[in-house]
C-alpha cells in the first residue's frame, strides 16, 4: 500500500531535492494504516505495509528516514521489527505506537532505542511534529556519520538494539591472531596467546565487544566462539608450545569449559586459560574448587593484565595461579621508573616464593627488555618480538 509516487531519487529518504522525506508506516490492522497513512501522506512520503517481514524488506532498500509502526502485531512485534531495522540502519529512527500501553512495554522500547514511544489515542498534529523531528535528526546522524568517517572514526552503535545487530555481525565474522611469548634465555617460543581481532566496523576493538558483551549479557556466548575458534587453530600448534585463552571471570564456571566433547578440551594439558581481571571474582568458594578441578583435567591458570584489573594480587589467593602476566603499564618505560622496577621485582620474588611463572606483557624496546632480564624475568610478550598475527610464526631475538 503506497500513498506517494513510488519512484524515489536517492535523496528522498531525507527530503532532499524538493522532496518530502519518505517514511515507512507499518500496522496490522488496515482502517489503522490507511488512517495513519492518510493523516501523514500530505508531508511525507508514505510507504505503508501489514506485515512486518515485508517492512524489513522494504528497510533493506535504505530509503526511509522514519518507521512508525505498532508494537503488537502478528508475526513480528514493533520491538523485533526494530531490531530488524538496526541489523540494516544503526541511526534510523523507529517510532511505536500502541493501544496498549505499559511501563513493561515503555521500558524495553527505551532500551532498545525507539525514537517515541506513542499512546493510543495521540494526535495527529502532534504525531506529524513528532515524525518531522525524528526525519530532522535522522539527517543530522547521518551527517556526523560521514563526518566521523571522514576522520576514520567508527560510530558505535547508540541503543541496544543496534548494539545486538552489530554484535550478531561481528559474531558472524570474527577471527583470531596469534602473538608468541617467548623464553629470552633459550631464545625459545614458549606458547601462544590468542587474541580476538573484530571486523565489525561498530565494534572495532576487542575491548569493544567485550564491553558489547557484558551490556547484553553475552559473555558466556562470545567466549564460548573464542575458545572454538582458538582450539581450532591451537590444535595447528607445533612442537610443546601452549596456547594461552583469555577468559572473562564469569566464564570459569561455564559447564562448556570442561565439556568432554570440546576440542578445547581434548587439549587441555597445553592450554593456559588467562583470566582476565575484567570484573570482581565473586563466589570465592566455587572459584577456588574450579581452578582446581581445571588443573585435575590438565589446564593451566594464569592471572592476566596484573597491576590493571579490580583484585590486584587478591587474584594470586584465589586463582592460586601457574603464570601471572603483568601489565603492560607496568613494563612500559620501566628504565626510568624506579616505581615500577619496585613494583615488578617485588611481583618476581612472590612468583619465586609461590613457583609461579612470570610472563612480562607489551615488551617494546630493548631497554626494557634488558631492565626486566636483569631483574630475573624470562619469558616475555610484546611488539619488540612479534605482533599479533594470523599464523604461528617464529619471533625475532
Amino acid at each position: 500500500m503506497r500513498m506517494r509516487n513510488s519512484s524515489r531519487s536517492e535523496h528522498s529518504e531525507l527530503g532532499d531535492a524538493g522532496r518530502p522525506p519518505a517514511i515507512l508506516v507499518v500496522d496490522d490492522e488496515p482502517g489503522v494504516l490507511d488512517m495513519l497513512s492518510r493523516a501523514l501522506g500530505p508531508t511525507f512520503e508514505v510507504t505503508a505495509s501489514q506485515d512486518g517481514a515485508e517492512a524489513v524488506r522494504q528497510v533493506e532498500k535504505g530509503t526511509f528516514a522514519a518507521v512508525v509502526s505498532d508494537i503488537h502485531m502478528p508475526g513480528m512485534s514493533g520491538i523485533e521489527l526494530l531490531r530488524a531495522v538496526r541489523e540494516h540502519d544503526a541511526d534510523l529512527p523507529v517510532l511505536l505506537v500502541t493501544g496498549q500501553p505499559s511501563w513493561e512495554g515503555a521500558a524495553q522500547a527505551i532500551e532498545y532505542g525507539v525514537f517515541r514511544y506513542i499512546p493510543k489515542p495521540f494526535d495527529l498534529p502532534t504525531l506529524r511534529q513528532t515524525v518531522t523531528q525524528a526525519t530532522q535528526l535522522y539527517r543530522l546522524a547521518r551527517l556526523k556519520r560521514e563526518a566521523l568517517s571522514l576522520g576514520g572514526i567508527a560510530a558505535g552503535p547508540s541503543d541496544r538494539a543496534g548494539l545486538e545487530a552489530s554484535f550478531e555481525r561481528m559474531l558472524a565474522s570474527f577471527g583470531m591472531a596469534f602473538q608468541p611469548i617467548v623464553s629470552l634465555s633459550t631464545k625459545t617460543v614458549f606458547g601462544y596467546e590468542a587474541l580476538l581481532r573484530s571486523s565489525e566496523p561498530s565494534l572495532p576493538h576487542p575491548t569493544d565487544v567485550l564491553e558489547a558483551a557484558e551490556r547484553l549479557g553475552a559473555t558466556k556466548r562470545l567466549g564460548r566462539a573464542v575458545r572454538a575458534f582458538a582450539a581450532q587453530r591451537g590444535s595447528q600448534l607445533e612442537h610443546d608450545w601452549l596456547l594461552f585463552v583469555n577468559l572473562h571471570p564469569s566464564e570459569l564456571l561455564d559447564p562448556d569449559l570442561t565439556d568432554p566433547s570440546s576440542l578445547l578440551m581434548s587439549m587441555a594439558s597445553r592450554v593456559v586459560l588467562e583470566i582476565t581481571e575484567r570484573a570482581p571474582l565473586s563466589s570465592l568458594e566455587e572459584v577456588r574448587e574450579r581452578c582446581s578441578e581445571l588443573r585435575r583435567l590438565g589446564f593451566r591458570i594464569a592471572v592476566d593484565d596484573l597491576g590493571a584489573g579490580y583484585a590486584g594480587l587478591t587474584s594470586f589467593a584465589i586463582l592460586d595461579p601457574d603464570i601471572v602476566k603483568v601489565d603492560m603499564n607496568l613494563v612500559r618505560g620501566i628504565e626510568g621508573s624506579a616505581i615500577k622496577r619496585r613494583l615488578v621485582s617485588s611481583v618476581l620474588s612472590l612468583c619465586r616464593e609461590m613457583d609461579m611463572l612470570l610472563v612480562a606483557e607489551g615488551v617494546e624496546t630493548p631497554a626494557e627488555r634488558d631492565v626486566l632480564a636483569n631483574m630475573g624475568c624470562d619469558l616475555f610478550q610484546g611488539f619488540l618480538f612479534a605482533r599479533p598475527a594470523s599464523s604461528f610464526y617464529q619471533p625475532a631475538f
